[in-house]
């Protein structure tokens, strides 16, 4: 039996301090079978000259102006050729040199669609720190309706999915990566695998963390993904994801447990 080929792909803009250590990353992979793809929005900070370093240990690499990270998410699954896709962020690295060699196990081990596991926020100045922990464990599609997902860089799916049911919704600002999920998983139903475990350590700061305006525009974006896909919800479902989390950060202030938010 043929080893399944995973496309990687990395979106980038100005991501000079980060890139290469992502870049590192996916190329310290033990699994043979990965096809990286990076796709750059025609940086101007010495980005596309650190990714060019690396020649063709880089598969495949695009560099043109992009319409934001959905756009730039979706040229790169265009130009995929794997059996399954994932993607890492640029600003973001994975947990050990053997995540994508688990992830390609379970797909050829179980008839699945997609597999989720977990993700680790870290410190951007130290990315040994963790500062909280997102586990997908108890998720289920039940919970989209309370904005509740699965931690979005731990997803894989087969390639066909993305082709049979759409890519990323590009007219949706923060909260694509939601609405795409809800279309795989509740709408259409996609079988999923749970692996209990860090995929991702991501740097904390991302653009929907960043201000009280960002998280208005994603709670309000969820909402609209939700009525999209035939999930009914309101905003006091949403928001009462907050007080959830508040309960549980004071838990566990006085333990030594990891914070995990589902």
């Amino acid at each position: 039996m043929r080893e399944l080929s995973v496309s990687i792909i990395t979106t980038a803009k100005n991501s000079n301090s980060t890139i290469a250590h992502t870049v590192n990353s996916v190329l310290a992979q033990t699994y043979p079978e990965i096809e990286y793809i990076v796709v750059d929005g025609f940086s101007t900070d010495g980005t596309i000259e650190i990714i060019k370093s690396y020649g063709k240990k880089i598969s495949k690499f695009i560099s043109e102006p992009d319409d934001g990270i959905y756009d730039a998410i979706n040229k790169g699954i265009r130009a995929a050729g794997g059996d399954i896709i994932g993607i890492l962020n640029s600003d973001d690295v994975f947990y050990d040199d053997n995540i994508i060699k688990r992830v390609a196990e379970e797909f050829r081990q179980n008839d699945i669609d997609s597999v989720i596991g977990d993700v680790q926020f870290v410190d951007p100045m130290n990315i040994k720190k963790i500062v909280r922990y997102y586990s997908s464990r108890n998720f289920h599609p039940g919970k989209f309706k309370f904005g509740y997902m699965p931690a979005h860089p731990s997803f894989y799916a087969k390639r066909q999915l993305f082709e049979k049911y759409g890519l990323y919704k590009t007219d949706y600002e923060i909260a694509a990566d939601y609405e795409l999920l809800i279309r795989f998983m509740h709408k259409n139903k996609i079988s999923y695998k749970y692996l209990g475990m860090p995929f991702v350590n991501m740097r904390t700061g991302g653009v929907s963390t960043k201000s009280v305006r960002s998280n208005y525009i994603l709670n309000k974006e969820i909402v609209r993904a939700c009525r999209e896909n035939g999930i009914p919800t309101n905003y006091f479902y949403i928001y009462s994801k907050y007080f959830i989390k508040v309960f549980e950060l004071f838990g566990n202030a006085h333990s030594h447990t990891k914070i995990r938010f589902t």
